[in-house]
Order: structure tokens, then C-alpha cells, then sequence
């Protein structure tokens, strides 16, 4: 199967937090991981963990202090993979200590069970045009640089907006989007995504569950996966 990392039994998938605007299970949750009182022997963040976290803009990281802090501790003892989301990147500036996958460098490849998993925030392919370009755009440097110098207000005016925006909602003809998205992850056996906040298995498609919007989680189990409610994960 080549040299593909594993996905281990007991792996834990958090995606789409986008904390603090929409919620603050995040916090809770990663304390119960970092003093090892929920099991996570491998942590996947899969973007959108934050709502706004930008490497280059130091102002985004204050509202997100906390958080911050316990990834790092969690690192410490607990292998990391952060797939950046389309709220969350220029994040090696921020975590010097864990694997961080940028939206050019998904999707990821890993193994599981004997099968290829592919992996990805989920805002690479089906996006169409516009927000391909949006993302390259917003990621260059100088046009931050830029940004920062014209709206040296503009992390609280986005903040602020995104605190007022509906996040969760069914999407009408997923099941075809679906399909669509995994016909792009050459050799994969399944597919695991964020980004739709769909919380669905469609054939060998999972869109992960929001945090922010099911209070779920995903965990592998006997090299499945399942969605958890954090309820009941904290209180096992």
C-alpha cells in the first residue's frame, strides 16, 4: 500500500469549530484531550477550527489565545495533522510543532486498515472558480501585506461579520456534489472531509460533522468511522 501513514483506532476528528463566534465546546474539549481525560491517540484537525485565524495577522490571534495554547500542549504528547480550512491558514507561524497541511498541499493520503483514506478540509475540489481564485488571492503574502497596511481594522470588522452569519444548513443535492468530489481523489477507498458541514456518509464519502453546528466529533473505531456527541464522549 505504499509508505502511508496510519490512521490508528482511537484517531479523533474535530472540523469546522469555528470558535469562538459559533460556540465554545472547542475549549472544553481540547482541555479533556490535554489532560488526557478523552483518549485521542491521534488528533485530526480539519479546518475551520477557528473562524478567523490568519498567520500573517497578529490580530486574530488574541480572540483565539486559549485555543492556541492547548493545541500546542496537546502536541506535546498527541501527533497532530491540521488541515488548514478556508477560516484558518499561514498557520506554521502559529504551531511550530505539528504536521499543518495547506490547501495546495491537499488533499493527503494516509492508510487505514489496508485501504487508502484521502483527506482534505474539503474546499479544494467543486468550489468553482471563484473561490479557487479567492483562496489563492487571500494566501499571497504581499496581498496581505497590502490588506493589513489599507484596513488596519479589518479583524474585527470580519470578525464581527462572521459572528452574524448562518453557518449551518443541509445542503440540497449533496449526494451528487458528493460524488463528485471523490471522483478527484485518485486510489482513494474513502474520503473524509469538513468544510460542508454535512455530517453525512454518502458511499465512501464522510463529510464530517460541524462542532460548531452537531456538537459532534468523529473517532475511528475497529478502523471506522463513527460520529460522537460530545456529550457522550465527554462522559465516557
Amino acid at each position: 500500500m505504499g509508505n502511508y501513514e496510519t490512521i490508528e483506532d482511537g484517531a479523533l476528528f474535530i472540523s469546522d469549530a469555528h470558535y469562538p463566534n459559533h460556540g465554545t465546546e472547542l475549549l472544553e474539549l481540547l482541555y479533556q484531550i490535554d489532560s488526557k481525560k478523552i483518549r485521542a491517540v491521534q488528533l485530526f484537525l480539519m479546518g475551520d477550527i477557528f473562524d478567523l485565524l490568519i498567520g500573517s495577522f497578529e490580530k486574530s490571534y488574541a480572540p483565539n489565545k486559549e485555543a492556541i495554547e492547548l493545541i500546542k500542549s496537546i502536541a506535546q504528547h498527541t501527533p497532530i495533522y491540521y488541515f488548514e480550512g478556508n477560516h484558518d491558514f499561514q498557520l506554521s507561524k502559529i504551531f511550530t510543532n505539528i504536521k499543518i497541511f495547506r490547501r495546495e498541499d491537499q488533499p493527503q493520503y494516509m492508510g487505514m486498515n489496508g485501504f487508502i483514506i484521502g483527506l482534505s478540509h474539503g474546499d479544494r475540489y467543486a468550489v468553482g472558480w471563484k473561490h479557487s481564485l479567492m483562496s489563492k488571492v487571500l494566501r499571497n503574502s504581499l496581498v496581505l501585506s497590502v490588506i493589513k497596511i489599507l484596513r488596519p481594522n479589518i479583524v474585527a470588522e470580519k470578525t464581527a461579520g462572521l459572528k452574524e452569519k448562518e453557518i449551518c444548513h443541509e445542503i440540497s443535492n449533496f449526494d451528487s456534489k458528493a460524488k463528485e468530489i471523490f471522483d478527484n481523489y485518485a486510489g482513494a477507498f474513502w474520503v473524509i472531509e469538513g468544510h460542508y458541514h454535512q455530517a453525512r456518509k454518502i458511499h465512501n464519502y464522510i463529510s464530517l460533522p460541524s462542532l460548531a453546528c452537531h456538537k459532534q466529533v468523529a473517532v475511528v473505531k475497529d478502523s471506522l468511522i463513527e460520529f460522537v456527541d460530545i456529550e457522550d464522549l465527554l462522559l465516557s
